[in-house]
């Protein structure tokens, strides 16, 4: 199970530098979670920074995959990671959800860089 953090989706939405290193895992949709809490994050991006009718539509593809609902045992487990590895609520919840069905988070977020059962995808700079 692999689960892609939203800035793996908005790279490949807007064809970033990382879009073709996250597009395998977004596109196994068989092995794909998506938590709800992503969904929000894309449905917020994508209405602020395009219009609503797209962010439903990209909505519509996570449904392709596995979405995952945010419980009280999701909670109460990623408040205990988010103590443990000093993580922000939105990333513990997707840390969380990974580390319940034994998924693998894919990400370029630095938060995550150094936590087990991550594949930390980095952002190549130039120099200027």
């Amino acid at each position: 199970m692999v689960l892609v953090d939203t800035c793996g989706w908005i790279e490949w939405l807007t064809d970033g530098p990382l879009a073709d290193a996250f597009r395998p895992h977004l596109e196994q949709t068989d092995v794909l979670l998506v938590p709800t809490l992503v969904q929000y994050e894309l449905a917020k991006w994508i209405t602020r920074e395009r219009d609503e009718t797209l962010a439903l539509e990209v909505i519509g593809l996570t449904h392709q995959a596995r979405v995952v609902a945010l419980d009280t045992s999701l909670a109460l487990g990623a408040a205990a990671l988010a103590l443990e590895h000093r993580l922000a609520m939105a990333d513990a919840v997707i840390y969380a959800t990974a580390r319940a069905h034994g998924a693998t988070v894919v990400t370029s977020d630095a938060h995550f860089e150094h936590l087990s059962g991550v594949t930390y995808l980095r952002q190549h700079t130039t120099p200027g």
